[in-house]
């Protein structure tokens, strides 16, 4: 398998060209319904096809939530094959949020599933749980170095149940939030412009000061709109590191569908406030 350029790399010169927004693609039934669309498969087609049409050729990731697509059996996992491929084929890198976290050939099959170039379901990075042990997650750093994608690993996240096990403090007087940003510096020690092994932290945390955010790869934040974070939130709470921040916002953009000309400008609009937001930092 020859490997693409390292997702790092590529996502920096993608942030740079498009500014540094990430669209979630998350079609749950409550924006179906608020787009006029059925709970079925065939509403999961226009609603995701809407939105790659829309977007995919100006904003830097999507980022399509596996659940949503999953729930419907395989039609709706054919359906998020296509949305990666068309999402790909417009000049979106895709993060597949998925979550994904286990051992040993259990990891390393969900790695092959969307990590491999060769699978259906291929995508620049995937979102990976390593609460099983950050080792856990050794299969699909493995794939990812190989075939040029990236990794999201939770580290900080936004729901405030997240707190108890990523707030913890081990032995050595770290948390374990602070002892997975640690791997992620390890994993992209040299790598320039940008490592490939990124953390997922909310933008929502607020002062995150007694954590080095700033561990050489890119940072997912979640939260900015609907969640109730603004762009002109991610200094104070990512400081140096907000260069390598990638905003995310889902139903902030997603509600002013099925209007693609919306979509549009609401997306251009958010890139624009993060981008003048970054630039100020």
């Amino acid at each position: 398998m020859t490997g693409l350029e390292p997702f790092g790399a590529r996502l920096r010169r993608v942030m740079d060209e498009r500014g540094p927004l990430c669209v979630g693609i998350d079609p749950h039934a409550s924006l179906l319904a608020e787009w006029g669309l059925g709970d079925t498969v065939d509403g999961l087609e226009r609603f995701s096809r809407t939105v790659v049409e829309a977007v995919a050729d100006r904003v830097a990731v999507l980022k399509p939530q596996s659940a949503f697509f999953e729930r419907f059996g395989s039609r709706g996992v054919a359906v998020l094959e296509t949305t990666v491929r068309e999402a790909r084929e417009a000049g979106a890198l895709v993060v597949m949020d998925a979550k994904r976290g286990d051992i040993g050939s259990t990891m390393a099959a969900y790695a092959e599933a969307f990590l491999h170039q060769d699978a259906p379901l291929f995508s620049d990075a995937l979102t990976v749980s390593p609460y099983l042990g950050y080792g856990s997650l050794s299969p699909a750093v493995a794939l990812a170095r190989e075939s040029g994608a990236g990794l999201f690993v939770l580290a900080l996240t936004s729901n405030p149940e997240g707190g108890e096990v990523q707030h913890a403090v081990r032995a050595d007087g770290r948390t374990v939030g602070a002892t997975v940003l640690g791997h992620l510096a390890l994993e992209n020690a040299g790598e320039e412009p940008l490592g490939s092994f990124g953390a997922v932290v909310g933008a929502t945390l607020g002062d995150l000061s007694s954590y080095d955010l700033d561990m050489g790869g890119p940072i997912l934040a979640p939260g900015i709109g609907a969640q109730g974070a603004t762009p002109a939130d991610l200094p104070a709470v990512f400081g140096r590191a907000v260069r390598n921040v990638v905003p995310n916002v889902s139903r902030g953009v997603l509600r002013h569908g099925p209007d693609a000309v919306a979509l549009r400008d609401v997306s251009e609009r958010f890139a624009d406030e993060i981008r003048a937001a970054l630039t100020s930092a």
